[in-house]
């Protein structure tokens, strides 16, 4: 029996043929098909895993190329204050696939391997908004929203499905583990490490040399899947394991930098751009494809050489400032987004799901989201501002640590993790962080994006315009250091529920 989503997706084509009929001797040759403008747009998201703002070219990386997310940024536009809702995995997955806070929607942290939740079934994703339109749809790569089936992709709005359904360091192995005695090398409490197609497990335990192989099958299956379905509109969601530590690389890029591991694995993900955007190129679906390029957060700085960078910006993954919660951004869409372009616009993860929805004209769920839709920004057009008034800045456990507008940022009195200036190692090991005290401070995030000066003394009426933007978010969405409940969130998924 036929899904309802590939019945959907048969009238569309019956649709779509219909009108070639229809069209005759002015339909388009096989070498001009995208002038036709009759099919809706393909979406691909690939969304890297803690990449810093300075990681790749476009945004400052000098110690090795990224020559294909070079060209993406010259045929498209970047986004240099794009953010997610939270700096940590699972948070922030959730909150790109829902365009909602993950606050609001009970997703906290990052998942354990051990966890009985997830995204609940009431939740709408990007997956299933697109199938509502008769797309085919794919993720290839980390899940992180729950690991037992009823949270799993396919139960979620996708078709296929291959990768991790957590991070890749869930496993039994410490980090760094390959240069330990025996008796050291495995952790208690983790179980082994699965890899799952669809519903069911196809590798029950990943190996350190299955780790090496993942972004390369996560790309061919990418590629594989636009050549099967590039006739008719297609969501491909890429949420790449990498560069999450343990770094792997697979071996025709294992020492290619010159920079160490981390460079090798730098150059791979690259690679997978090209080979993804060759795949676009090769169908002649440049004009009608929408490329996002994204993080889920910023650098893990702890693991020293094995992490990123955040550059200019201001601590990195697990906080709220800048360089835990700015990720590098880049879109393309020929003769959409306009090329070499940049938008200096407070944008989100977030918005990518009520943008799509106006881009397919999908119906949105009925429950309340938090994104915008930013097609404004996307497109250049002139004079376009951030749809958002203000922004909340979550992190894992609901505590509210600061909230933003276009220019200003009120941090708000928490505890965070900091190296506070110590290098850290070369060998994979991370090193502990030290815990301090953020203060009640003002930002001006124009001209200070590293956070440096507090200038709330010096703006009362800023700093009281965003306090009460504060209050609002506290009483409708919660926050545990002012022990708020939210009138306005939803439950997380439970097994079984």
């Amino acid at each position: 029996m036929l899904s309802r989503a590939k019945i959907v997706r048969c009238f569309v084509l019956i649709c779509v043929i219909g009108l070639s009929d229809a069209i005759g001797s002015e339909q388009p040759g096989p070498n001009s098909r995208s002038s036709g403008r009759c099919r809706q747009p393909n979406i691909v998201v690939i969304f890297i895993d803690d990449l810093g703002y300075a990681d790749i070219g476009p945004f400052g990386a000098k110690a090795y190329q990224t020559p294909h997310l070079d060209t993406m940024a010259r045929e498209g536009r970047r986004f240099t204050d794009f953010v997610v809702s939270s700096a940590v995995c699972s948070a922030s997955r959730s909150a790109l696939l829902t365009g909602c806070f993950n606050q609001r929607i009970g997703i906290q942290g990052a998942l354990f391997p051990n966890a009985k939740v997830g995204i609940h079934a009431d939740e709408m994703t990007l997956g299933e908004l697109c199938q509502q339109r008769g797309y085919a749809t794919a993720c290839f790569g980390k899940w992180h929203l729950g690991m037992e089936q009823q949270f799993l992709p396919l139960q979620h709005g996708f078709d296929y499905y291959f990768g991790l359904p957590y991070s890749n360091d869930m496993w039994p192995f410490v980090p760094g583990y390959e240069n330990l005695p025996k008796e050291s090398q495995r952790r208690v409490g983790f179980p082994d490490l699965p890899l799952i197609e669809g519903n069911k497990v196809v590798d029950a335990e990943v190996t350190a040399d299955d780790q090496k192989q993942l972004t390369t099958q996560y790309t061919e299956k990418a590629v594989a899947f636009i050549n099967e379905h590039a006739d008719l509109p297609f969501l491909l969601y890429v949420p790449h394991s990498m560069i999450h530590v343990p770094l792997y690389v697979s071996e025709k890029f294992a020492g290619k930098s010159g920079v160490g591991l981390f460079g090798d694995v730098m150059l791979e993900l690259d690679w997978s751009v090209g080979e993804i955007m060759g795949a676009i190129k090769r169908h002649q679906l440049e004009e009608d494809t929408l490329v996002v390029f994204t993080s889920d957060n910023g650098p893990w700085l702890n693991f020293g050489t094995h992490a990123g960078s955040a550059g200019p910006l201001r601590e990195g993954k697990g906080t709220m400032f800048e360089g835990g919660y700015r990720v590098p951004t880049l879109m393309r869409w020929t003769g959409k987004i306009p090329a070499g372009s940049t938008c200096d616009e407070l944008a989100s993860t977030i918005d990518i799901f009520p943008t799509v929805a106006k881009l397919i004209d999908g119906e949105l769920p009925s429950h309340k989201i938090d994104g915008k839709d930013i097609r404004p920004l996307m497109f250049g057009a002139e004079g376009a501002v951030s749809p958002h008034d203000h922004f909340a800045c979550y992190y894992a456990g609901g505590e509210l640590q600061a909230v933003r507008d276009r220019q200003f940022k009120l941090v708000f009195p928490h505890n965070y993790r900091s190296l506070n200036g110590r290098p850290g190692r070369a060998d994979g090991r991370p090193i502990e962080y030290q815990q301090n005290r953020a203060e009640f401070a003002l930002y001006d995030l124009k001209s200070d994006i590293g956070e440096t000066t507090n200038i709330a003394a010096e703006n009362p009426a800023v700093v009281l315009r965003l306090q009460q933007a504060a209050d609002a978010y506290r009483l409708e969405l919660g926050d545990t250091l002012t022990k708020s409940i939210g009138s306005a969130c939803r439950p997380v998924g439970r097994l079984n529920q």
